[in-house]
Parts: C-alpha cells; structure tokens; sequence
C-alpha cells in the first residue's frame, strides 16, 4: 500500500504500489503486450483501459493473463451494471467512471471491484463515498487545478483521490503537494498508434517527478 496524500494528519490508502493509473485509451488488442509490458518494467501496477477503446474486452483479458498476476487491470470509462459484469467476468479487478452513478457503484461493490469514481464537486464526492465507491476521481484535473483540491481535502475523508485530465511531469508535484493521492495518465502518456518505446519514455517521466516530489 502507498501513503501519498495527506488529510488531518493521516494518509488515505492506496492499493497500488505506484499511485499512477496508466490509463490505454483507443489500444487495440493486438497493441496491447508490448504497451503493457513497458508500463509494468517501468513499475506501474495500476492499468486502465477504457471501455471506448477498440475491442476493449480482448485488450483486457490480454492484460489479465499477461499481467493481471503482478498489476491491477481495470476498465474505464465504465457506465453500465452490465459493463461491469463483463469486466468481472474478465478478471478485472477495478472500474473507473467518468460520472457519479450511485446505482452503478453499489453494483460494482457487491461484485467485488474496486471503484474510482469520477467527480467534480464536493456533493459528487459524497454521494460517490456514499454509494461505496473506494477512490475519487477529479476530472478534468486541469480545468479545476490544484487548489481545487486542497479546497476539496478540507472536507473530504481520509479517501485516496486521484487527479486526471491534462496532468504533466510538471504538475504532478503540484497536485500532489495539495493533497492528491497520484494521478490517471491518459494523453500525456499513450495515443493510439505511438510506439510502446514512447509509452515507455512517458511513463519514465511521471514516475521519476512522482519519485521526485517524495524525495
């Protein structure tokens, strides 16, 4: 577990070793071992992708087999029970939605996932926590900043709350710095097409400023 943000003198609980979420959006399967072996070199444990990727279900039971020993494989962009279903079924082991979908989460819960849910407001993160969701999302991240969530962190529990939407190498140390749990990587680290040694090279770079703002 990692101990990143903190909150009244405690630290939320991360289940990742590396609270970064390489997010894959638009990966097709057969792009799928070379990225994710470069990612899990490069000591990610939490990969997501996203449920508007081309034949999503192959790409993550691709991932599961390959790697779902060593590293969390979750899908994105979650917004149906029977999404979740199919994910379960496929070995994931959380989702992530875009929204706050009460009925979505207490759906996932009791399958046994683990939920990151997306939010924007101080009301959409409660009714997610209260839905039983286990982490927060704030997107887009960039659009609001860090001050948004060190606002946030004030009334918030003791939850690990991970910033996504337009976060850099740059900005990581800020966001962190106000109280974020890690990030969701997506554009910044993969586009559909690029190389798996790009891949690599951008997660490099997030892992070392996520290294360096602890330092």
């Amino acid at each position: 577990m990692n101990d990143t943000a903190t909150h009244g003198g405690r630290l939320p609980q991360v289940p990742f070793r590396l609270p970064l979420i390489a997010i894959l959006r638009g990966i097709t399967p057969a792009e799928t071992g070379e990225h994710l072996d470069a990612l899990v070199e490069e000591g990610y444990d939490a990969i997501e992708i996203p449920l508007n990727s081309p034949d999503w279900a192959q790409s993550i039971a691709t991932a599961v087999r390959e790697h779902g020993g060593h590293a969390w494989i979750g899908g994105g962009t979650v917004l149906r029970p029977a999404e979740v279903d199919t994910l379960q079924h496929l070995g994931a082991r959380f989702v992530v939605t875009p929204n706050v979908n009460p009925a979505l989460i207490r759906h996932a819960v009791a399958a046994g996932m683990q939920v990151v849910a997306g939010f924007a407001t101080a009301s959409e993160a409660f009714a997610a926590l209260d839905a039983g969701a286990h982490m927060l999302k704030l997107f887009p991240a960039s659009t609001y900043g860090p001050g948004h969530v060190r606002a946030l962190r004030a009334v918030l529990p003791t939850v690990p709350l991970f910033v996504v939407g337009g976060v850099t190498p740059h900005t990581l140390g800020d966001f962190l710095a106000a109280g974020s749990s890690g990030a969701g990587i997506g554009g910044e680290l993969y586009r559909p097409g690029q190389p798996a040694e790009r891949t690599r090279t951008h997660a490099r770079e997030f892992r070392l400023a996520h290294s360096g703002h602890l330092r």
